[in-house]
């Protein structure tokens, strides 16, 4: 032991290395940290699997769901951003668990970003068997993350994989592959035939880039990933199965490409949907055609996505000096309401017998869907948010988001990288731009698409503009320092 007066001294000297040199202390206290986390959310078999027209029961897990979570902290503000697998989850939901972890953590209900997957192979979060073990799972993931909270350091980058990414609308000469359930012909077809004479171009364009968030140790261990990519589900599976999709896949699969399989606490690969409301994977006009294996297209997606962000991520500049921020914003929409026309046709549809030739073969599911519509309320509160993490920016936003959404954010928004996540906060449906409105097609229809048809414009401006005020907190600040 020292003697008393060597133990004094030591007092001292701690004494004033806190009070005169109180930056050391400080920058332990509020230096930038992250922790991570999944928890398993996969639903109970015999729950409803849904993505198509004609749900049908969950009879395996193939790969489990999940619930993923990542936490920042600049020692001013703490962010939390949760990916789910899941076709899509409604407000409700996501509200419940968010005030469960605001009451349990010292993460604002505000400064909480959450979105689906939109995997197909996955069942209805708001189901009352199926809702609660949602829910605990969000809040539990959370609270992780929350636990394992550490010095880290942050970058970001992205990388173009085209190879993956086709628009799926498409301008056709031929009316008869052009029918809308509403009795009348579009101008472009979602998924036409692959190789049909009938197709002219694409309806839109496509974007190419994989963007991701990369977070690590002060020593470069790795403790999360978090990639996003403008591509809707693959598909491919088991009818009965449940599965994250290509998802899940990349998220194992970068795992390993880090050389992180084994770090503890364990490392979080995170996929994030972006603005694929209009895009899909199948080449129309090219492509071999082949026919693949059961899940056999979705790993060779989530291989070669694993692969680029890989190559990408050594480039990356990491930093713990980073300043962190999340903006929220309600908008109210006027939902859309069938006209007489449209009436009067889907009488003629339902009084109708079942076994009587159809002119679209989902025309009494749209008389459902468009009552529906007409019944209901006159307009809905979406919610929209932007978070910063330095200089780049994560726009979210509640529906299917058409490519050239995406693209207008990224081209107009004021920080240097940006990316938007879909069925973020919500699940609203389809968001087709004016100009698609105009060429019909399935995201269109009344029923698919929910929304006045100048919705995409509304919340592309907000989503700016919300964006601009973060950043202009900045110049606030300097100017005050």
């Amino acid at each position: 032991m020292f003697p008393i007066h060597k133990r004094a001294f030591a007092l001292c000297l701690l004494s004033w290395m806190l009070f005169a040199c109180p930056s050391a202390v400080a920058d332990e206290a509020t230096g930038f940290r992250a922790g991570a986390a999944m928890i398993d959310i996969s639903p109970p078999l015999g729950e409803l699997v849904v993505g198509g027209f004609v749900p049908f029961p969950a009879n395996e897990i193939h790969d489990p769901l999940h619930s993923k979570c990542l936490v920042l902290d600049d020692g001013t503000t703490r962010l939390a951003i949760v990916i789910c697998d899941n076709l899509g989850i409604s407000r409700d939901v996501y509200d419940e668990a968010r005030k469960l972890i605001a009451e349990q953590s010292k993460i604002p209900a505000d400064q909480i970003l959450m979105a689906a997957t939109h995997t197909h192979s996955a069942t209805r979060a708001s189901s009352a068997k199926y809702r609660p073990r949602v829910v605990a799972g969000i809040v539990a993931s959370v609270n992780m993350a929350i636990r394992n909270l550490a010095p880290a350091q942050i970058g970001w980058g992205g990388i173009d994989e085209p190879g993956e990414v086709f628009n799926r609308r498409w301008h056709v000469n031929n009316p008869e592959i052009a029918r809308n359930p509403f009795g009348g012909v579009d101008k472009v077809r979602m998924n036409p035939p692959r190789g049909n004479a009938a197709l002219i171009k694409p309806a839109g364009p496509i974007d190419p880039e994989v963007s991701f968030l990369s977070v690590r140790t002060p020593d470069g261990q790795p403790i999360a990933l978090l990639a996003n990519y403008s591509l809707h589900y693959v598909g491919g599976v088991n009818k009965g199965d449940v599965s994250a999709d290509y998802f899940g896949i990349f998220s194992n699969r970068i795992s390993k490409l880090l050389g992180a399989q084994s770090v503890q606490p364990p490392f979080v690969g995170m996929m994030s949907n972006g603005t694929s409301g209009d895009i899909n994977n199948i080449n129309f006009r090219g492509g071999s055609g082949r026919r693949y294996e059961r899940y056999e297209k979705m790993t060779e997606v989530a291989e070669k996505i694993a692969n680029r962000v890989r190559q990408a991520n050594t480039e990356v500049k990491f930093t713990s000096v980073v300043k962190l921020g999340s903006m929220n914003r309600d908008l109210k929409l006027k939902t859309r309401k069938p006209d007489q026309k449209i009436k009067d046709w889907f009488r003629e549809v339902m009084a109708k017998t079942e076994e009587a030739e159809k002119y679209h073969r989902y025309e009494r599911t749209y008389a459902q869907r468009v009552k529906k519509l007409d019944e209901g309320p006159d307009e809905i509160t979406v919610p929209l948010q932007v978070m910063r993490i330095g200089d780049l920016s994560i726009a979210a936003i509640p529906f299917e988001t058409f490519a050239e959404t995406g693209l207008k954010i990224k081209e107009k928004s004021p920080f240097a990288d940006t990316f938007t996540i879909e069925l973020a906060n919500d699940s609203r449906g389809y968001l087709p731009t004016p100009r698609q409105h105009a060429l019909g097609g399935y995201e269109t229809w009344m029923g698919t698409n929910r929304v006045q048809l100048d919705a995409a414009d509304l919340i592309t401006d907000s989503i700016l503009e919300m964006m601009q005020e973060l950043k202009n907190r900045d110049l606030q600040s300097t100017l005050e320092r």
